[in-house]
This record gives structure tokens, sequence and C-alpha cells, in this order.
């Protein structure tokens, strides 16, 4: 059976940046996906990045590879995007893809005589996908950055915290570069697939980290009712933000961590006749009685260990969840039951462990066909599928222009 991504060609210049794990959820769905990296010795920054590389010790790079799941699913091409002839390479290229995904700043492609408006001439069903910081135009389209910064530029950041008196706590890089970068550079692409089927021609997505920042405020409790209200919620006010009894962390007696979230009233009756205290339950919304209940609760669930919480807990109908460090996670028999971690077969390493495919497709599911490969694993098979001639490719190998 054909998956779901079956025909469709992908081009990833992503780098070792989020939109990378774009184009992998485009190969876990079927779509043939190339790697274009950088030679040895062809710059730093953006292509290049995005594979391990140890002149001295080949077998560790192909071993750390094949454990990167951002490239698995993925031939590996190594071409010189800087040179002439690899630009006339790619042109070549872009006539039989679909897709591609790119991560520079506004303006490199275009300078490298392979953005948008080149390659919609010479294919124009291509559909590119941009991935940047603050998007192609605007004032700040040229600026630098990183998740935190596109997370305080975007207004999430200043929400997250104990209070409005203490700094914000920064979310790991998951609000701008997976939240944002991945998922909505995923859809944009499929949008743009579905559109082409009925306009035939392809598009450009544009991609800014800080737009789509922008637009999960509309999730968040309280900030998508400014517009309306003009009430500014403050951080460690709102109510998903933990401080809240109803909607917090609580600590164990094995020192580990639950979460608590019955913020429906009928959960909150659950917890409070679970834990014996049914008199909290008319005052769940009771600011007089918060800080009471707070105490309250944190020292009746250091009374007992976290798992034994979590078994009773679910038994009495509250949501609770377990705070789990990444070695309990990866052995969680939920995780395990939905192959959200699983062993796929390597000819020289045998069992590689990769986190698993989290889009579950009744009819047409996704698949680790293939481990991450080395750098330039593929590139003599991509220039003879271009009609390259064996010395046409060696002198351009010479040259630096592949590898």
């Amino acid at each position: 059976m054909a998956s779901a991504l079956s025909g469709i060609k992908v081009i990833d210049l992503a780098g070792l940046g989020p939109s990378a794990i774009a184009a992998m959820m485009l190969g876990d769905m079927g779509a043939d996906v190339l790697k274009i990296d950088l030679p040895p010795g062809g710059g730093s920054r953006g292509v290049g990045e995005g594979l391990p590389f140890f002149p001295e010790d080949a077998e560790e790079t192909e071993k750390m590879t094949a454990y990167m799941a951002t490239n698995r699913n993925k031939k590996n091409m190594a071409l010189n995007l800087r040179s002439e002839a690899g630009q006339a390479i790619f042109h070549k290229l872009a006539k039989e893809y679909d897709v591609i995904i790119e991560a520079f700043r506004p303006g490199v492609m275009d300078r490298m005589n392979v953005g948008y408006q080149t390659l919609s001439q010479i294919n124009p069903r291509i559909i590119y996908c941009s991935v940047s910081g603050y998007g192609q135009t605007g004032p700040y389209r040229s600026f630098p950055g990183h998740d935190a910064n596109y997370a305080g530029m975007g207004g999430v950041l200043g929400l997250i915290g104990e209070s409005k008196e203490g700094a914000p706590v920064i979310a790991l890089n998951i609000v701008a570069d997976v939240a944002v970068a991945v998922l909505q550079a995923v859809i944009g692409i499929l949008l743009a697939v579905c559109a082409r089927e009925r306009t035939g021609r392809g598009q450009h997505v544009d991609i800014s980290m800080t737009d789509g920042v922008v637009s999960l405020l509309i999730g968040i409790p309280g900030a998508g009712e400014y517009l309306y209200n003009g009430i500014v919620p403050q951080r460690g006010e709102t109510m998903t933000s933990g401080t809240q009894p109803f909607y917090s962390v609580y600590q164990t007696k094995d020192n580990k961590y639950l979460t608590l979230c019955p913020i429906e009233p009928r959960f909150w009756g659950n917890l409070c006749r679970a834990i014996g205290r049914e008199d909290f339950a008319p005052h769940q919304f009771d600011s007089n009685k918060k800080d009471e209940i707070y105490a309250e609760l944190r020292k009746i669930f250091l009374t007992r260990t976290r798992d034994e919480w979590f078994d009773s807990l679910t038994q009495a109908d509250v949501p609770v969840g377990k705070v789990l460090e990444l070695d309990e996670l990866f052995s969680d028999p939920q995780v395990l039951h939905r192959q959200m971690v699983v062993d796929v077969d390597h000819p020289k390493f045998g069992k590689v462990k990769q986190i698993g495919i989290s889009i579950k497709l009744s009819d047409t599911p996704g698949e680790i066909r293939s481990l991450g490969v080395t750098l330039g694993k593929n590139t003599t098979e991509v220039m003879s599928g271009l009609g390259y001639s064996s010395a046409e490719i060696e002198e351009l190998r010479g040259q630096g222009v592949i590898y």
C-alpha cells in the first residue's frame, strides 16, 4: 500500500534547524526526501550543519548519523550552492522535485540564484517553503535569532512564569522551533500541495516563527481576549500558568513530581473526594481560599509517591500526569504501546532506537524506511540520475562542487 505522500519529492535545505524535522515528517509519510549539505570546507552556516562529520573517525560519523532522527528517510547529497556549477546542478534538481524547504535568512537564496522567483520559472509547480525568524518581509526580516527571541517577540514568553515580578521562564526551544517552524511548515506545504491539485501551480510558503508564535496566543487563556477587552494578562495570573491549585505541579514523597489539572468542576470534585477534602469542592475558584488550599494540597501530595498518586487519581477520574524523566518516558507502557520509541534495523549497528511517528493514519501509515546516512552518501546516485557522466561527476568532485 502506498504511503500518504508517495510520489512527492522534497529537497531539504534546512541544515540542522527545526525545519529539518518538517522534512523528516514528510519523509516519514512517504515523501522522497533529498537532504543537501555543503561539502567539507564549503562553509559552516545554514546548509552543512545538518550532519556530524569526523574525518578521523568514519565509523563514529556513520553511527552518530544513524541515530539522528532528523536525517532518517532522507538521501544525502553534498553540493556547494555558492558555486555557479553547484547552482546549475540545483536548477536541474528543481525541475524534478515538488517541494523545497529552506531555512536561510531572507535574501540568501536569491543571492545564490536559487530563490523562489528563479526556480518557479524553471518549474512552475514547485512548492518553495522558506522558514525564518521574522518572515520574508518587514523591518526585522534580516535579524538573527533563536527560539527564545521569537517566543519573546511573539508575546508568549512574557506570559510564562510564576509571577509578573519574576523573570519569564524559557520553555526549552519548543515554542518557536517546534510548535511553529516544524508544524506550520508541514501544514503550509501540505496546503500548497492540495492547492496545486486544483491550480496546477506551486507557490511560496513563507513561515515566520514570530508570526507563528503570535498565532499561538489564540489558545492561551486571557491572551486572545485582549483585543476584545483591552486587559493585558499578567505572567503568573492566567489560569494555566501553574499558580492555581487546580492547574499546577506538586512534589511527591519520593521527590518526584505530578501535574494536576482538574480544571472542570466535576474533576475538581473527584479530586476533593479522592483526597478526603470534600470541603474544598465549593472553593475551587475562591481567591480567598486559594493559598490555604494550595498549602494543604502540597502537604497531602508529600504523603505518597508519584506513582501511587497517579494510580489512585486516574482511578478516581482526575486529570493527573507524571513528570517523567527521559529514561522513564521511553519505557512508559503508553509510549511503548503507541510505538513512540521504536527499534530500526541498521546493517552495521544492529537495532537503532528512534522516536516514533506521532500521526497515526489507519490506511496509509508512516514508516521509518531508512536511517540517516553520511554526508554525500547519495551524491553520485543523484548526479547520475540528472544525466552526468562518471567523468563529469569526478571533475565536479575534484573542484569541490560536490562531495
